[in-house]
């Protein structure tokens, strides 16, 4: 019996197929373009930076666009979470997001294969996540499977993703965000943008202050 194989698309195939851009605007468009729905992110950086700030921040821009789910592996339904959820009116957007209080990979995997899943998905953190190469995969093509946004936190060690696996994802995301002293500093498969976005305007005013 014959192996099936995937197909193979003509430039016309190619040229027709239909995307779906999310119409960012102002600071998120200058910063992050306008990306498919299905776009992978990875969100990295130094502790007391302004990771999970910037992450909080982009899943209220994204509840413009549907549902979020934030799985909060490192940090869990805690305090330091709740607070950024305060800080950013989180409770204006009632149920177009959700927290997921260390939700393990299996658990993910059974919510995001459900037909009225989220449409975003953050991971925080990789490094709490415990998950092989091959199951980061799974989920990466479910998402894409989906037409669904995927979005990793990871710890850093120096300016560089900290570990094998958040390495590996960082060279296959389609967005590489950066936070350093409360701004964010986009790369990547960029759809326009590029600018850097500011996370916390008085913390980083202070930090850029004080390094120049």
């Amino acid at each position: 019996m014959s192996k099936k194989i995937n197909r193979a698309y003509s430039v016309s195939n190619v040229l027709s197929k239909k995307f779906n851009p999310l119409d960012f605007t102002g600071e998120w468009k200058a910063s992050l373009g306008q990306p498919d729905k299905a776009f992978s992110a990875i969100i990295y950086g130094n502790t007391t930076n302004g990771k999970t700030e910037a992450a909080i921040k982009l899943a209220k821009y994204l509840t413009n666009f549907g549902k979020v789910a934030y799985d909060s592996l490192e940090q869990g339904l805690s305090a330091t979470i709740r607070d950024a959820l305060i800080r950013n009116h989180m409770e204006d957007l009632e149920n177009s997001f959700i927290l997921l209080d260390r939700e393990p990979f299996d658990e993910l995997l059974i919510r995001m294969n459900k037909p009225k899943s989220p449409d975003f998905l953050f991971i925080d953190s990789v490094q709490y996540t415990r998950i092989t190469k091959a199951q980061y995969y799974q989920l990466k093509e479910l998402m894409l499977k989906k037409g669904k946004g995927i979005i990793w936190i990871s710890q850093a060690k120096g300016k560089s993703p900290k570990g094998a696996l958040a390495d590996d994802i960082m060279f296959d995301v389609d967005l590489k965000l950066w936070v350093e002293g409360f701004k964010l500093f986009p790369d990547g498969r960029l759809n326009g943008g590029g600018e850097p976005f500011v996370i916390w305007a008085q913390k980083a005013a202070k930090y850029w202050k004080e390094i120049v």
